[in-house]
């Protein structure tokens, strides 16, 4: 009687789980079908009114992200942040020579 149990709750458990699983995509479908709709009436009523049609975009400051972990210490604990404008003593080269190059023939076919 028991094994009889354990299969019946087993499958309960599967079609619990599936319900859920069911449920939560339809939830995902129906927010993006909402997103989609709101950005279909926004793109209708600007070529109504004969505004251009923008899509929707993230900005991002590549910049300012640059800079906090470049300048702002990352990893560096005791250490002050180098001032900006600070000059570093380095060794310059000329690149613009290539010494380590060898030109090759381009024949037609």
């Amino acid at each position: 009687m028991s094994d009889v149990l354990l299969k019946l709750l087993g499958w309960v458990v599967r079609v619990g789980l599936l319900l859920a699983g069911l449920v939560f995509f339809a939830s995902l479908l129906a927010a993006g079908l909402l997103v989609l709709l709101v950005w279909l009436l926004r793109a209708l009523w600007a070529k109504l009114t004969g505004q251009p049609v923008s899509p929707w975009t993230f900005q991002v400051n590549r910049q300012a992200v640059w800079q906090r972990f470049n300048q702002g210490g990352f990893g560096q604990s005791g250490r002050a942040a180098p001032t900006p404008g600070s000059v570093v003593d380095v060794a310059a080269t000329d690149v613009t020579e290539v010494t380590d190059v060898e030109p090759k023939r381009i024949t037609p076919r």
